[in-house]
């Protein structure tokens, strides 16, 4: 018995498991999408290549123009200035609603209910008429002295109304989002931090902020974007960012088609480079999941190991 089991051939793997004689399964179906997405876009090419109606040379002419520079530079940096207002008050109002003094925490969701609820476009409006109600603005303790006071009309200028009423309404959003990244974190990191000696400190910076930075950064960077392409309403009040700056030159050109493509490429542009730069912080604040992701489970390594024993 010893000898027949020695001697025992080995066992072949059947021809229909051969993995190397595998074919792809044909699908029909894939094919049939393909054709149509590929005879659509060159549809929609030839629509652009042939129609005279867009202009391209007043497009192309038009595109790195002075008046068109300045007004893309306006509206960047109307972008970045209410994104980093907004960064600022959305971390305190996220503060303040998880504080457990409620009436910090009743304000606090005040704040974001309403700049939530009211749209963009009707608070830039009424920021910019804000010497309707406030014809002064003045410094001094309440109910009693005046120290200085302005003239709200000579102070709330096109971009005073535009920072104001961007920021305000970008920290509604950004609160949120602050207060949902800090949430996701594990109330075990914090115990644990605070149990090895951590102060609140150090536990909010070295341990919670980063772990929330995975959950901050993709719904901060769609924000951003959003802001940028929000930063086209404040054209409203005349301020020269740059749908208004193209408006300008077709208001007197009458090339209303070829100056919205400009806009539209330069929009396109930033908010392209802007997403770039979104994925690579995210995959720096991704790579501890990204590593515990690859890690093998441990139902797969007992089945490598069966599959070696075998």
């Amino acid at each position: 018995m010893t000898a027949s089991l020695t001697e025992r051939p080995p066992a072949t793997v059947p021809v229909d498991d051969d993995v190397s004689a595998a074919r792809p399964r044909l699908r029909p179906l894939r094919w049939i999408v393909s054709v149509v997405l590929v005879v659509l876009a060159a549809q929609l090419v030839n629509f652009l290549v042939t129609n005279e109606r867009f202009g391209w040379d007043i497009v192309w002419g038009y595109l790195f123009y002075p008046t068109v520079l300045k007004g893309l530079a306006m509206s960047v940096f109307i972008t970045v200035i209410g994104m980093v207002v907004g960064s600022l008050l959305g971390v305190a109002l996220a503060a303040g609603q998880n504080s457990d003094f409620w009436p910090v925490r009743l304000v606090c969701q005040g704040y974001v209910a309403i700049f939530r609820g009211i749209p963009p476009l009707v608070q830039l409006i009424f920021w910019f008429n804000l010497a309707y109600l406030l014809p002064q603005l003045s410094i001094g303790i309440p109910f009693g002295p005046t120290f200085a006071s302005w003239s709200s009309t000579e102070l709330i200028s096109p971009l005073t109304a535009a920072l104001i009423g961007l920021s305000l309404h970008e920290a509604a959003y950004m609160s949120e989002i602050i207060r949902s990244g800090i949430g996701a974190v594990d109330a075990g990191q914090r115990d644990a931090a605070m149990a090895m000696g951590f102060s609140r400190r150090r536990t909010f910076t070295r341990i919670i902020l980063p772990q929330a930075m995975r959950v901050i950064v993709p719904p901060t960077g769609n924000q951003f974007i959003s802001l940028l392409k929000g930063t086209s309403l404040v054209s409203v009040i005349a301020m020269t960012d740059l749908l208004f700056s193209v408006q300008l030159i077709y208001n007197r050109t009458y090339q209303v088609v070829p100056l919205l493509i400009v806009a539209c490429i330069w929009y396109l542009a930033v908010v392209s480079l802007l997403t770039v730069f979104q994925r690579r912080l995210e995959r720096r604040y991704g790579r501890g999941e990204r590593r515990a992701g690859n890690r093998p489970s441990l139902w797969r390594s007992a089945l490598n190991r069966g599959r070696n024993v075998r």
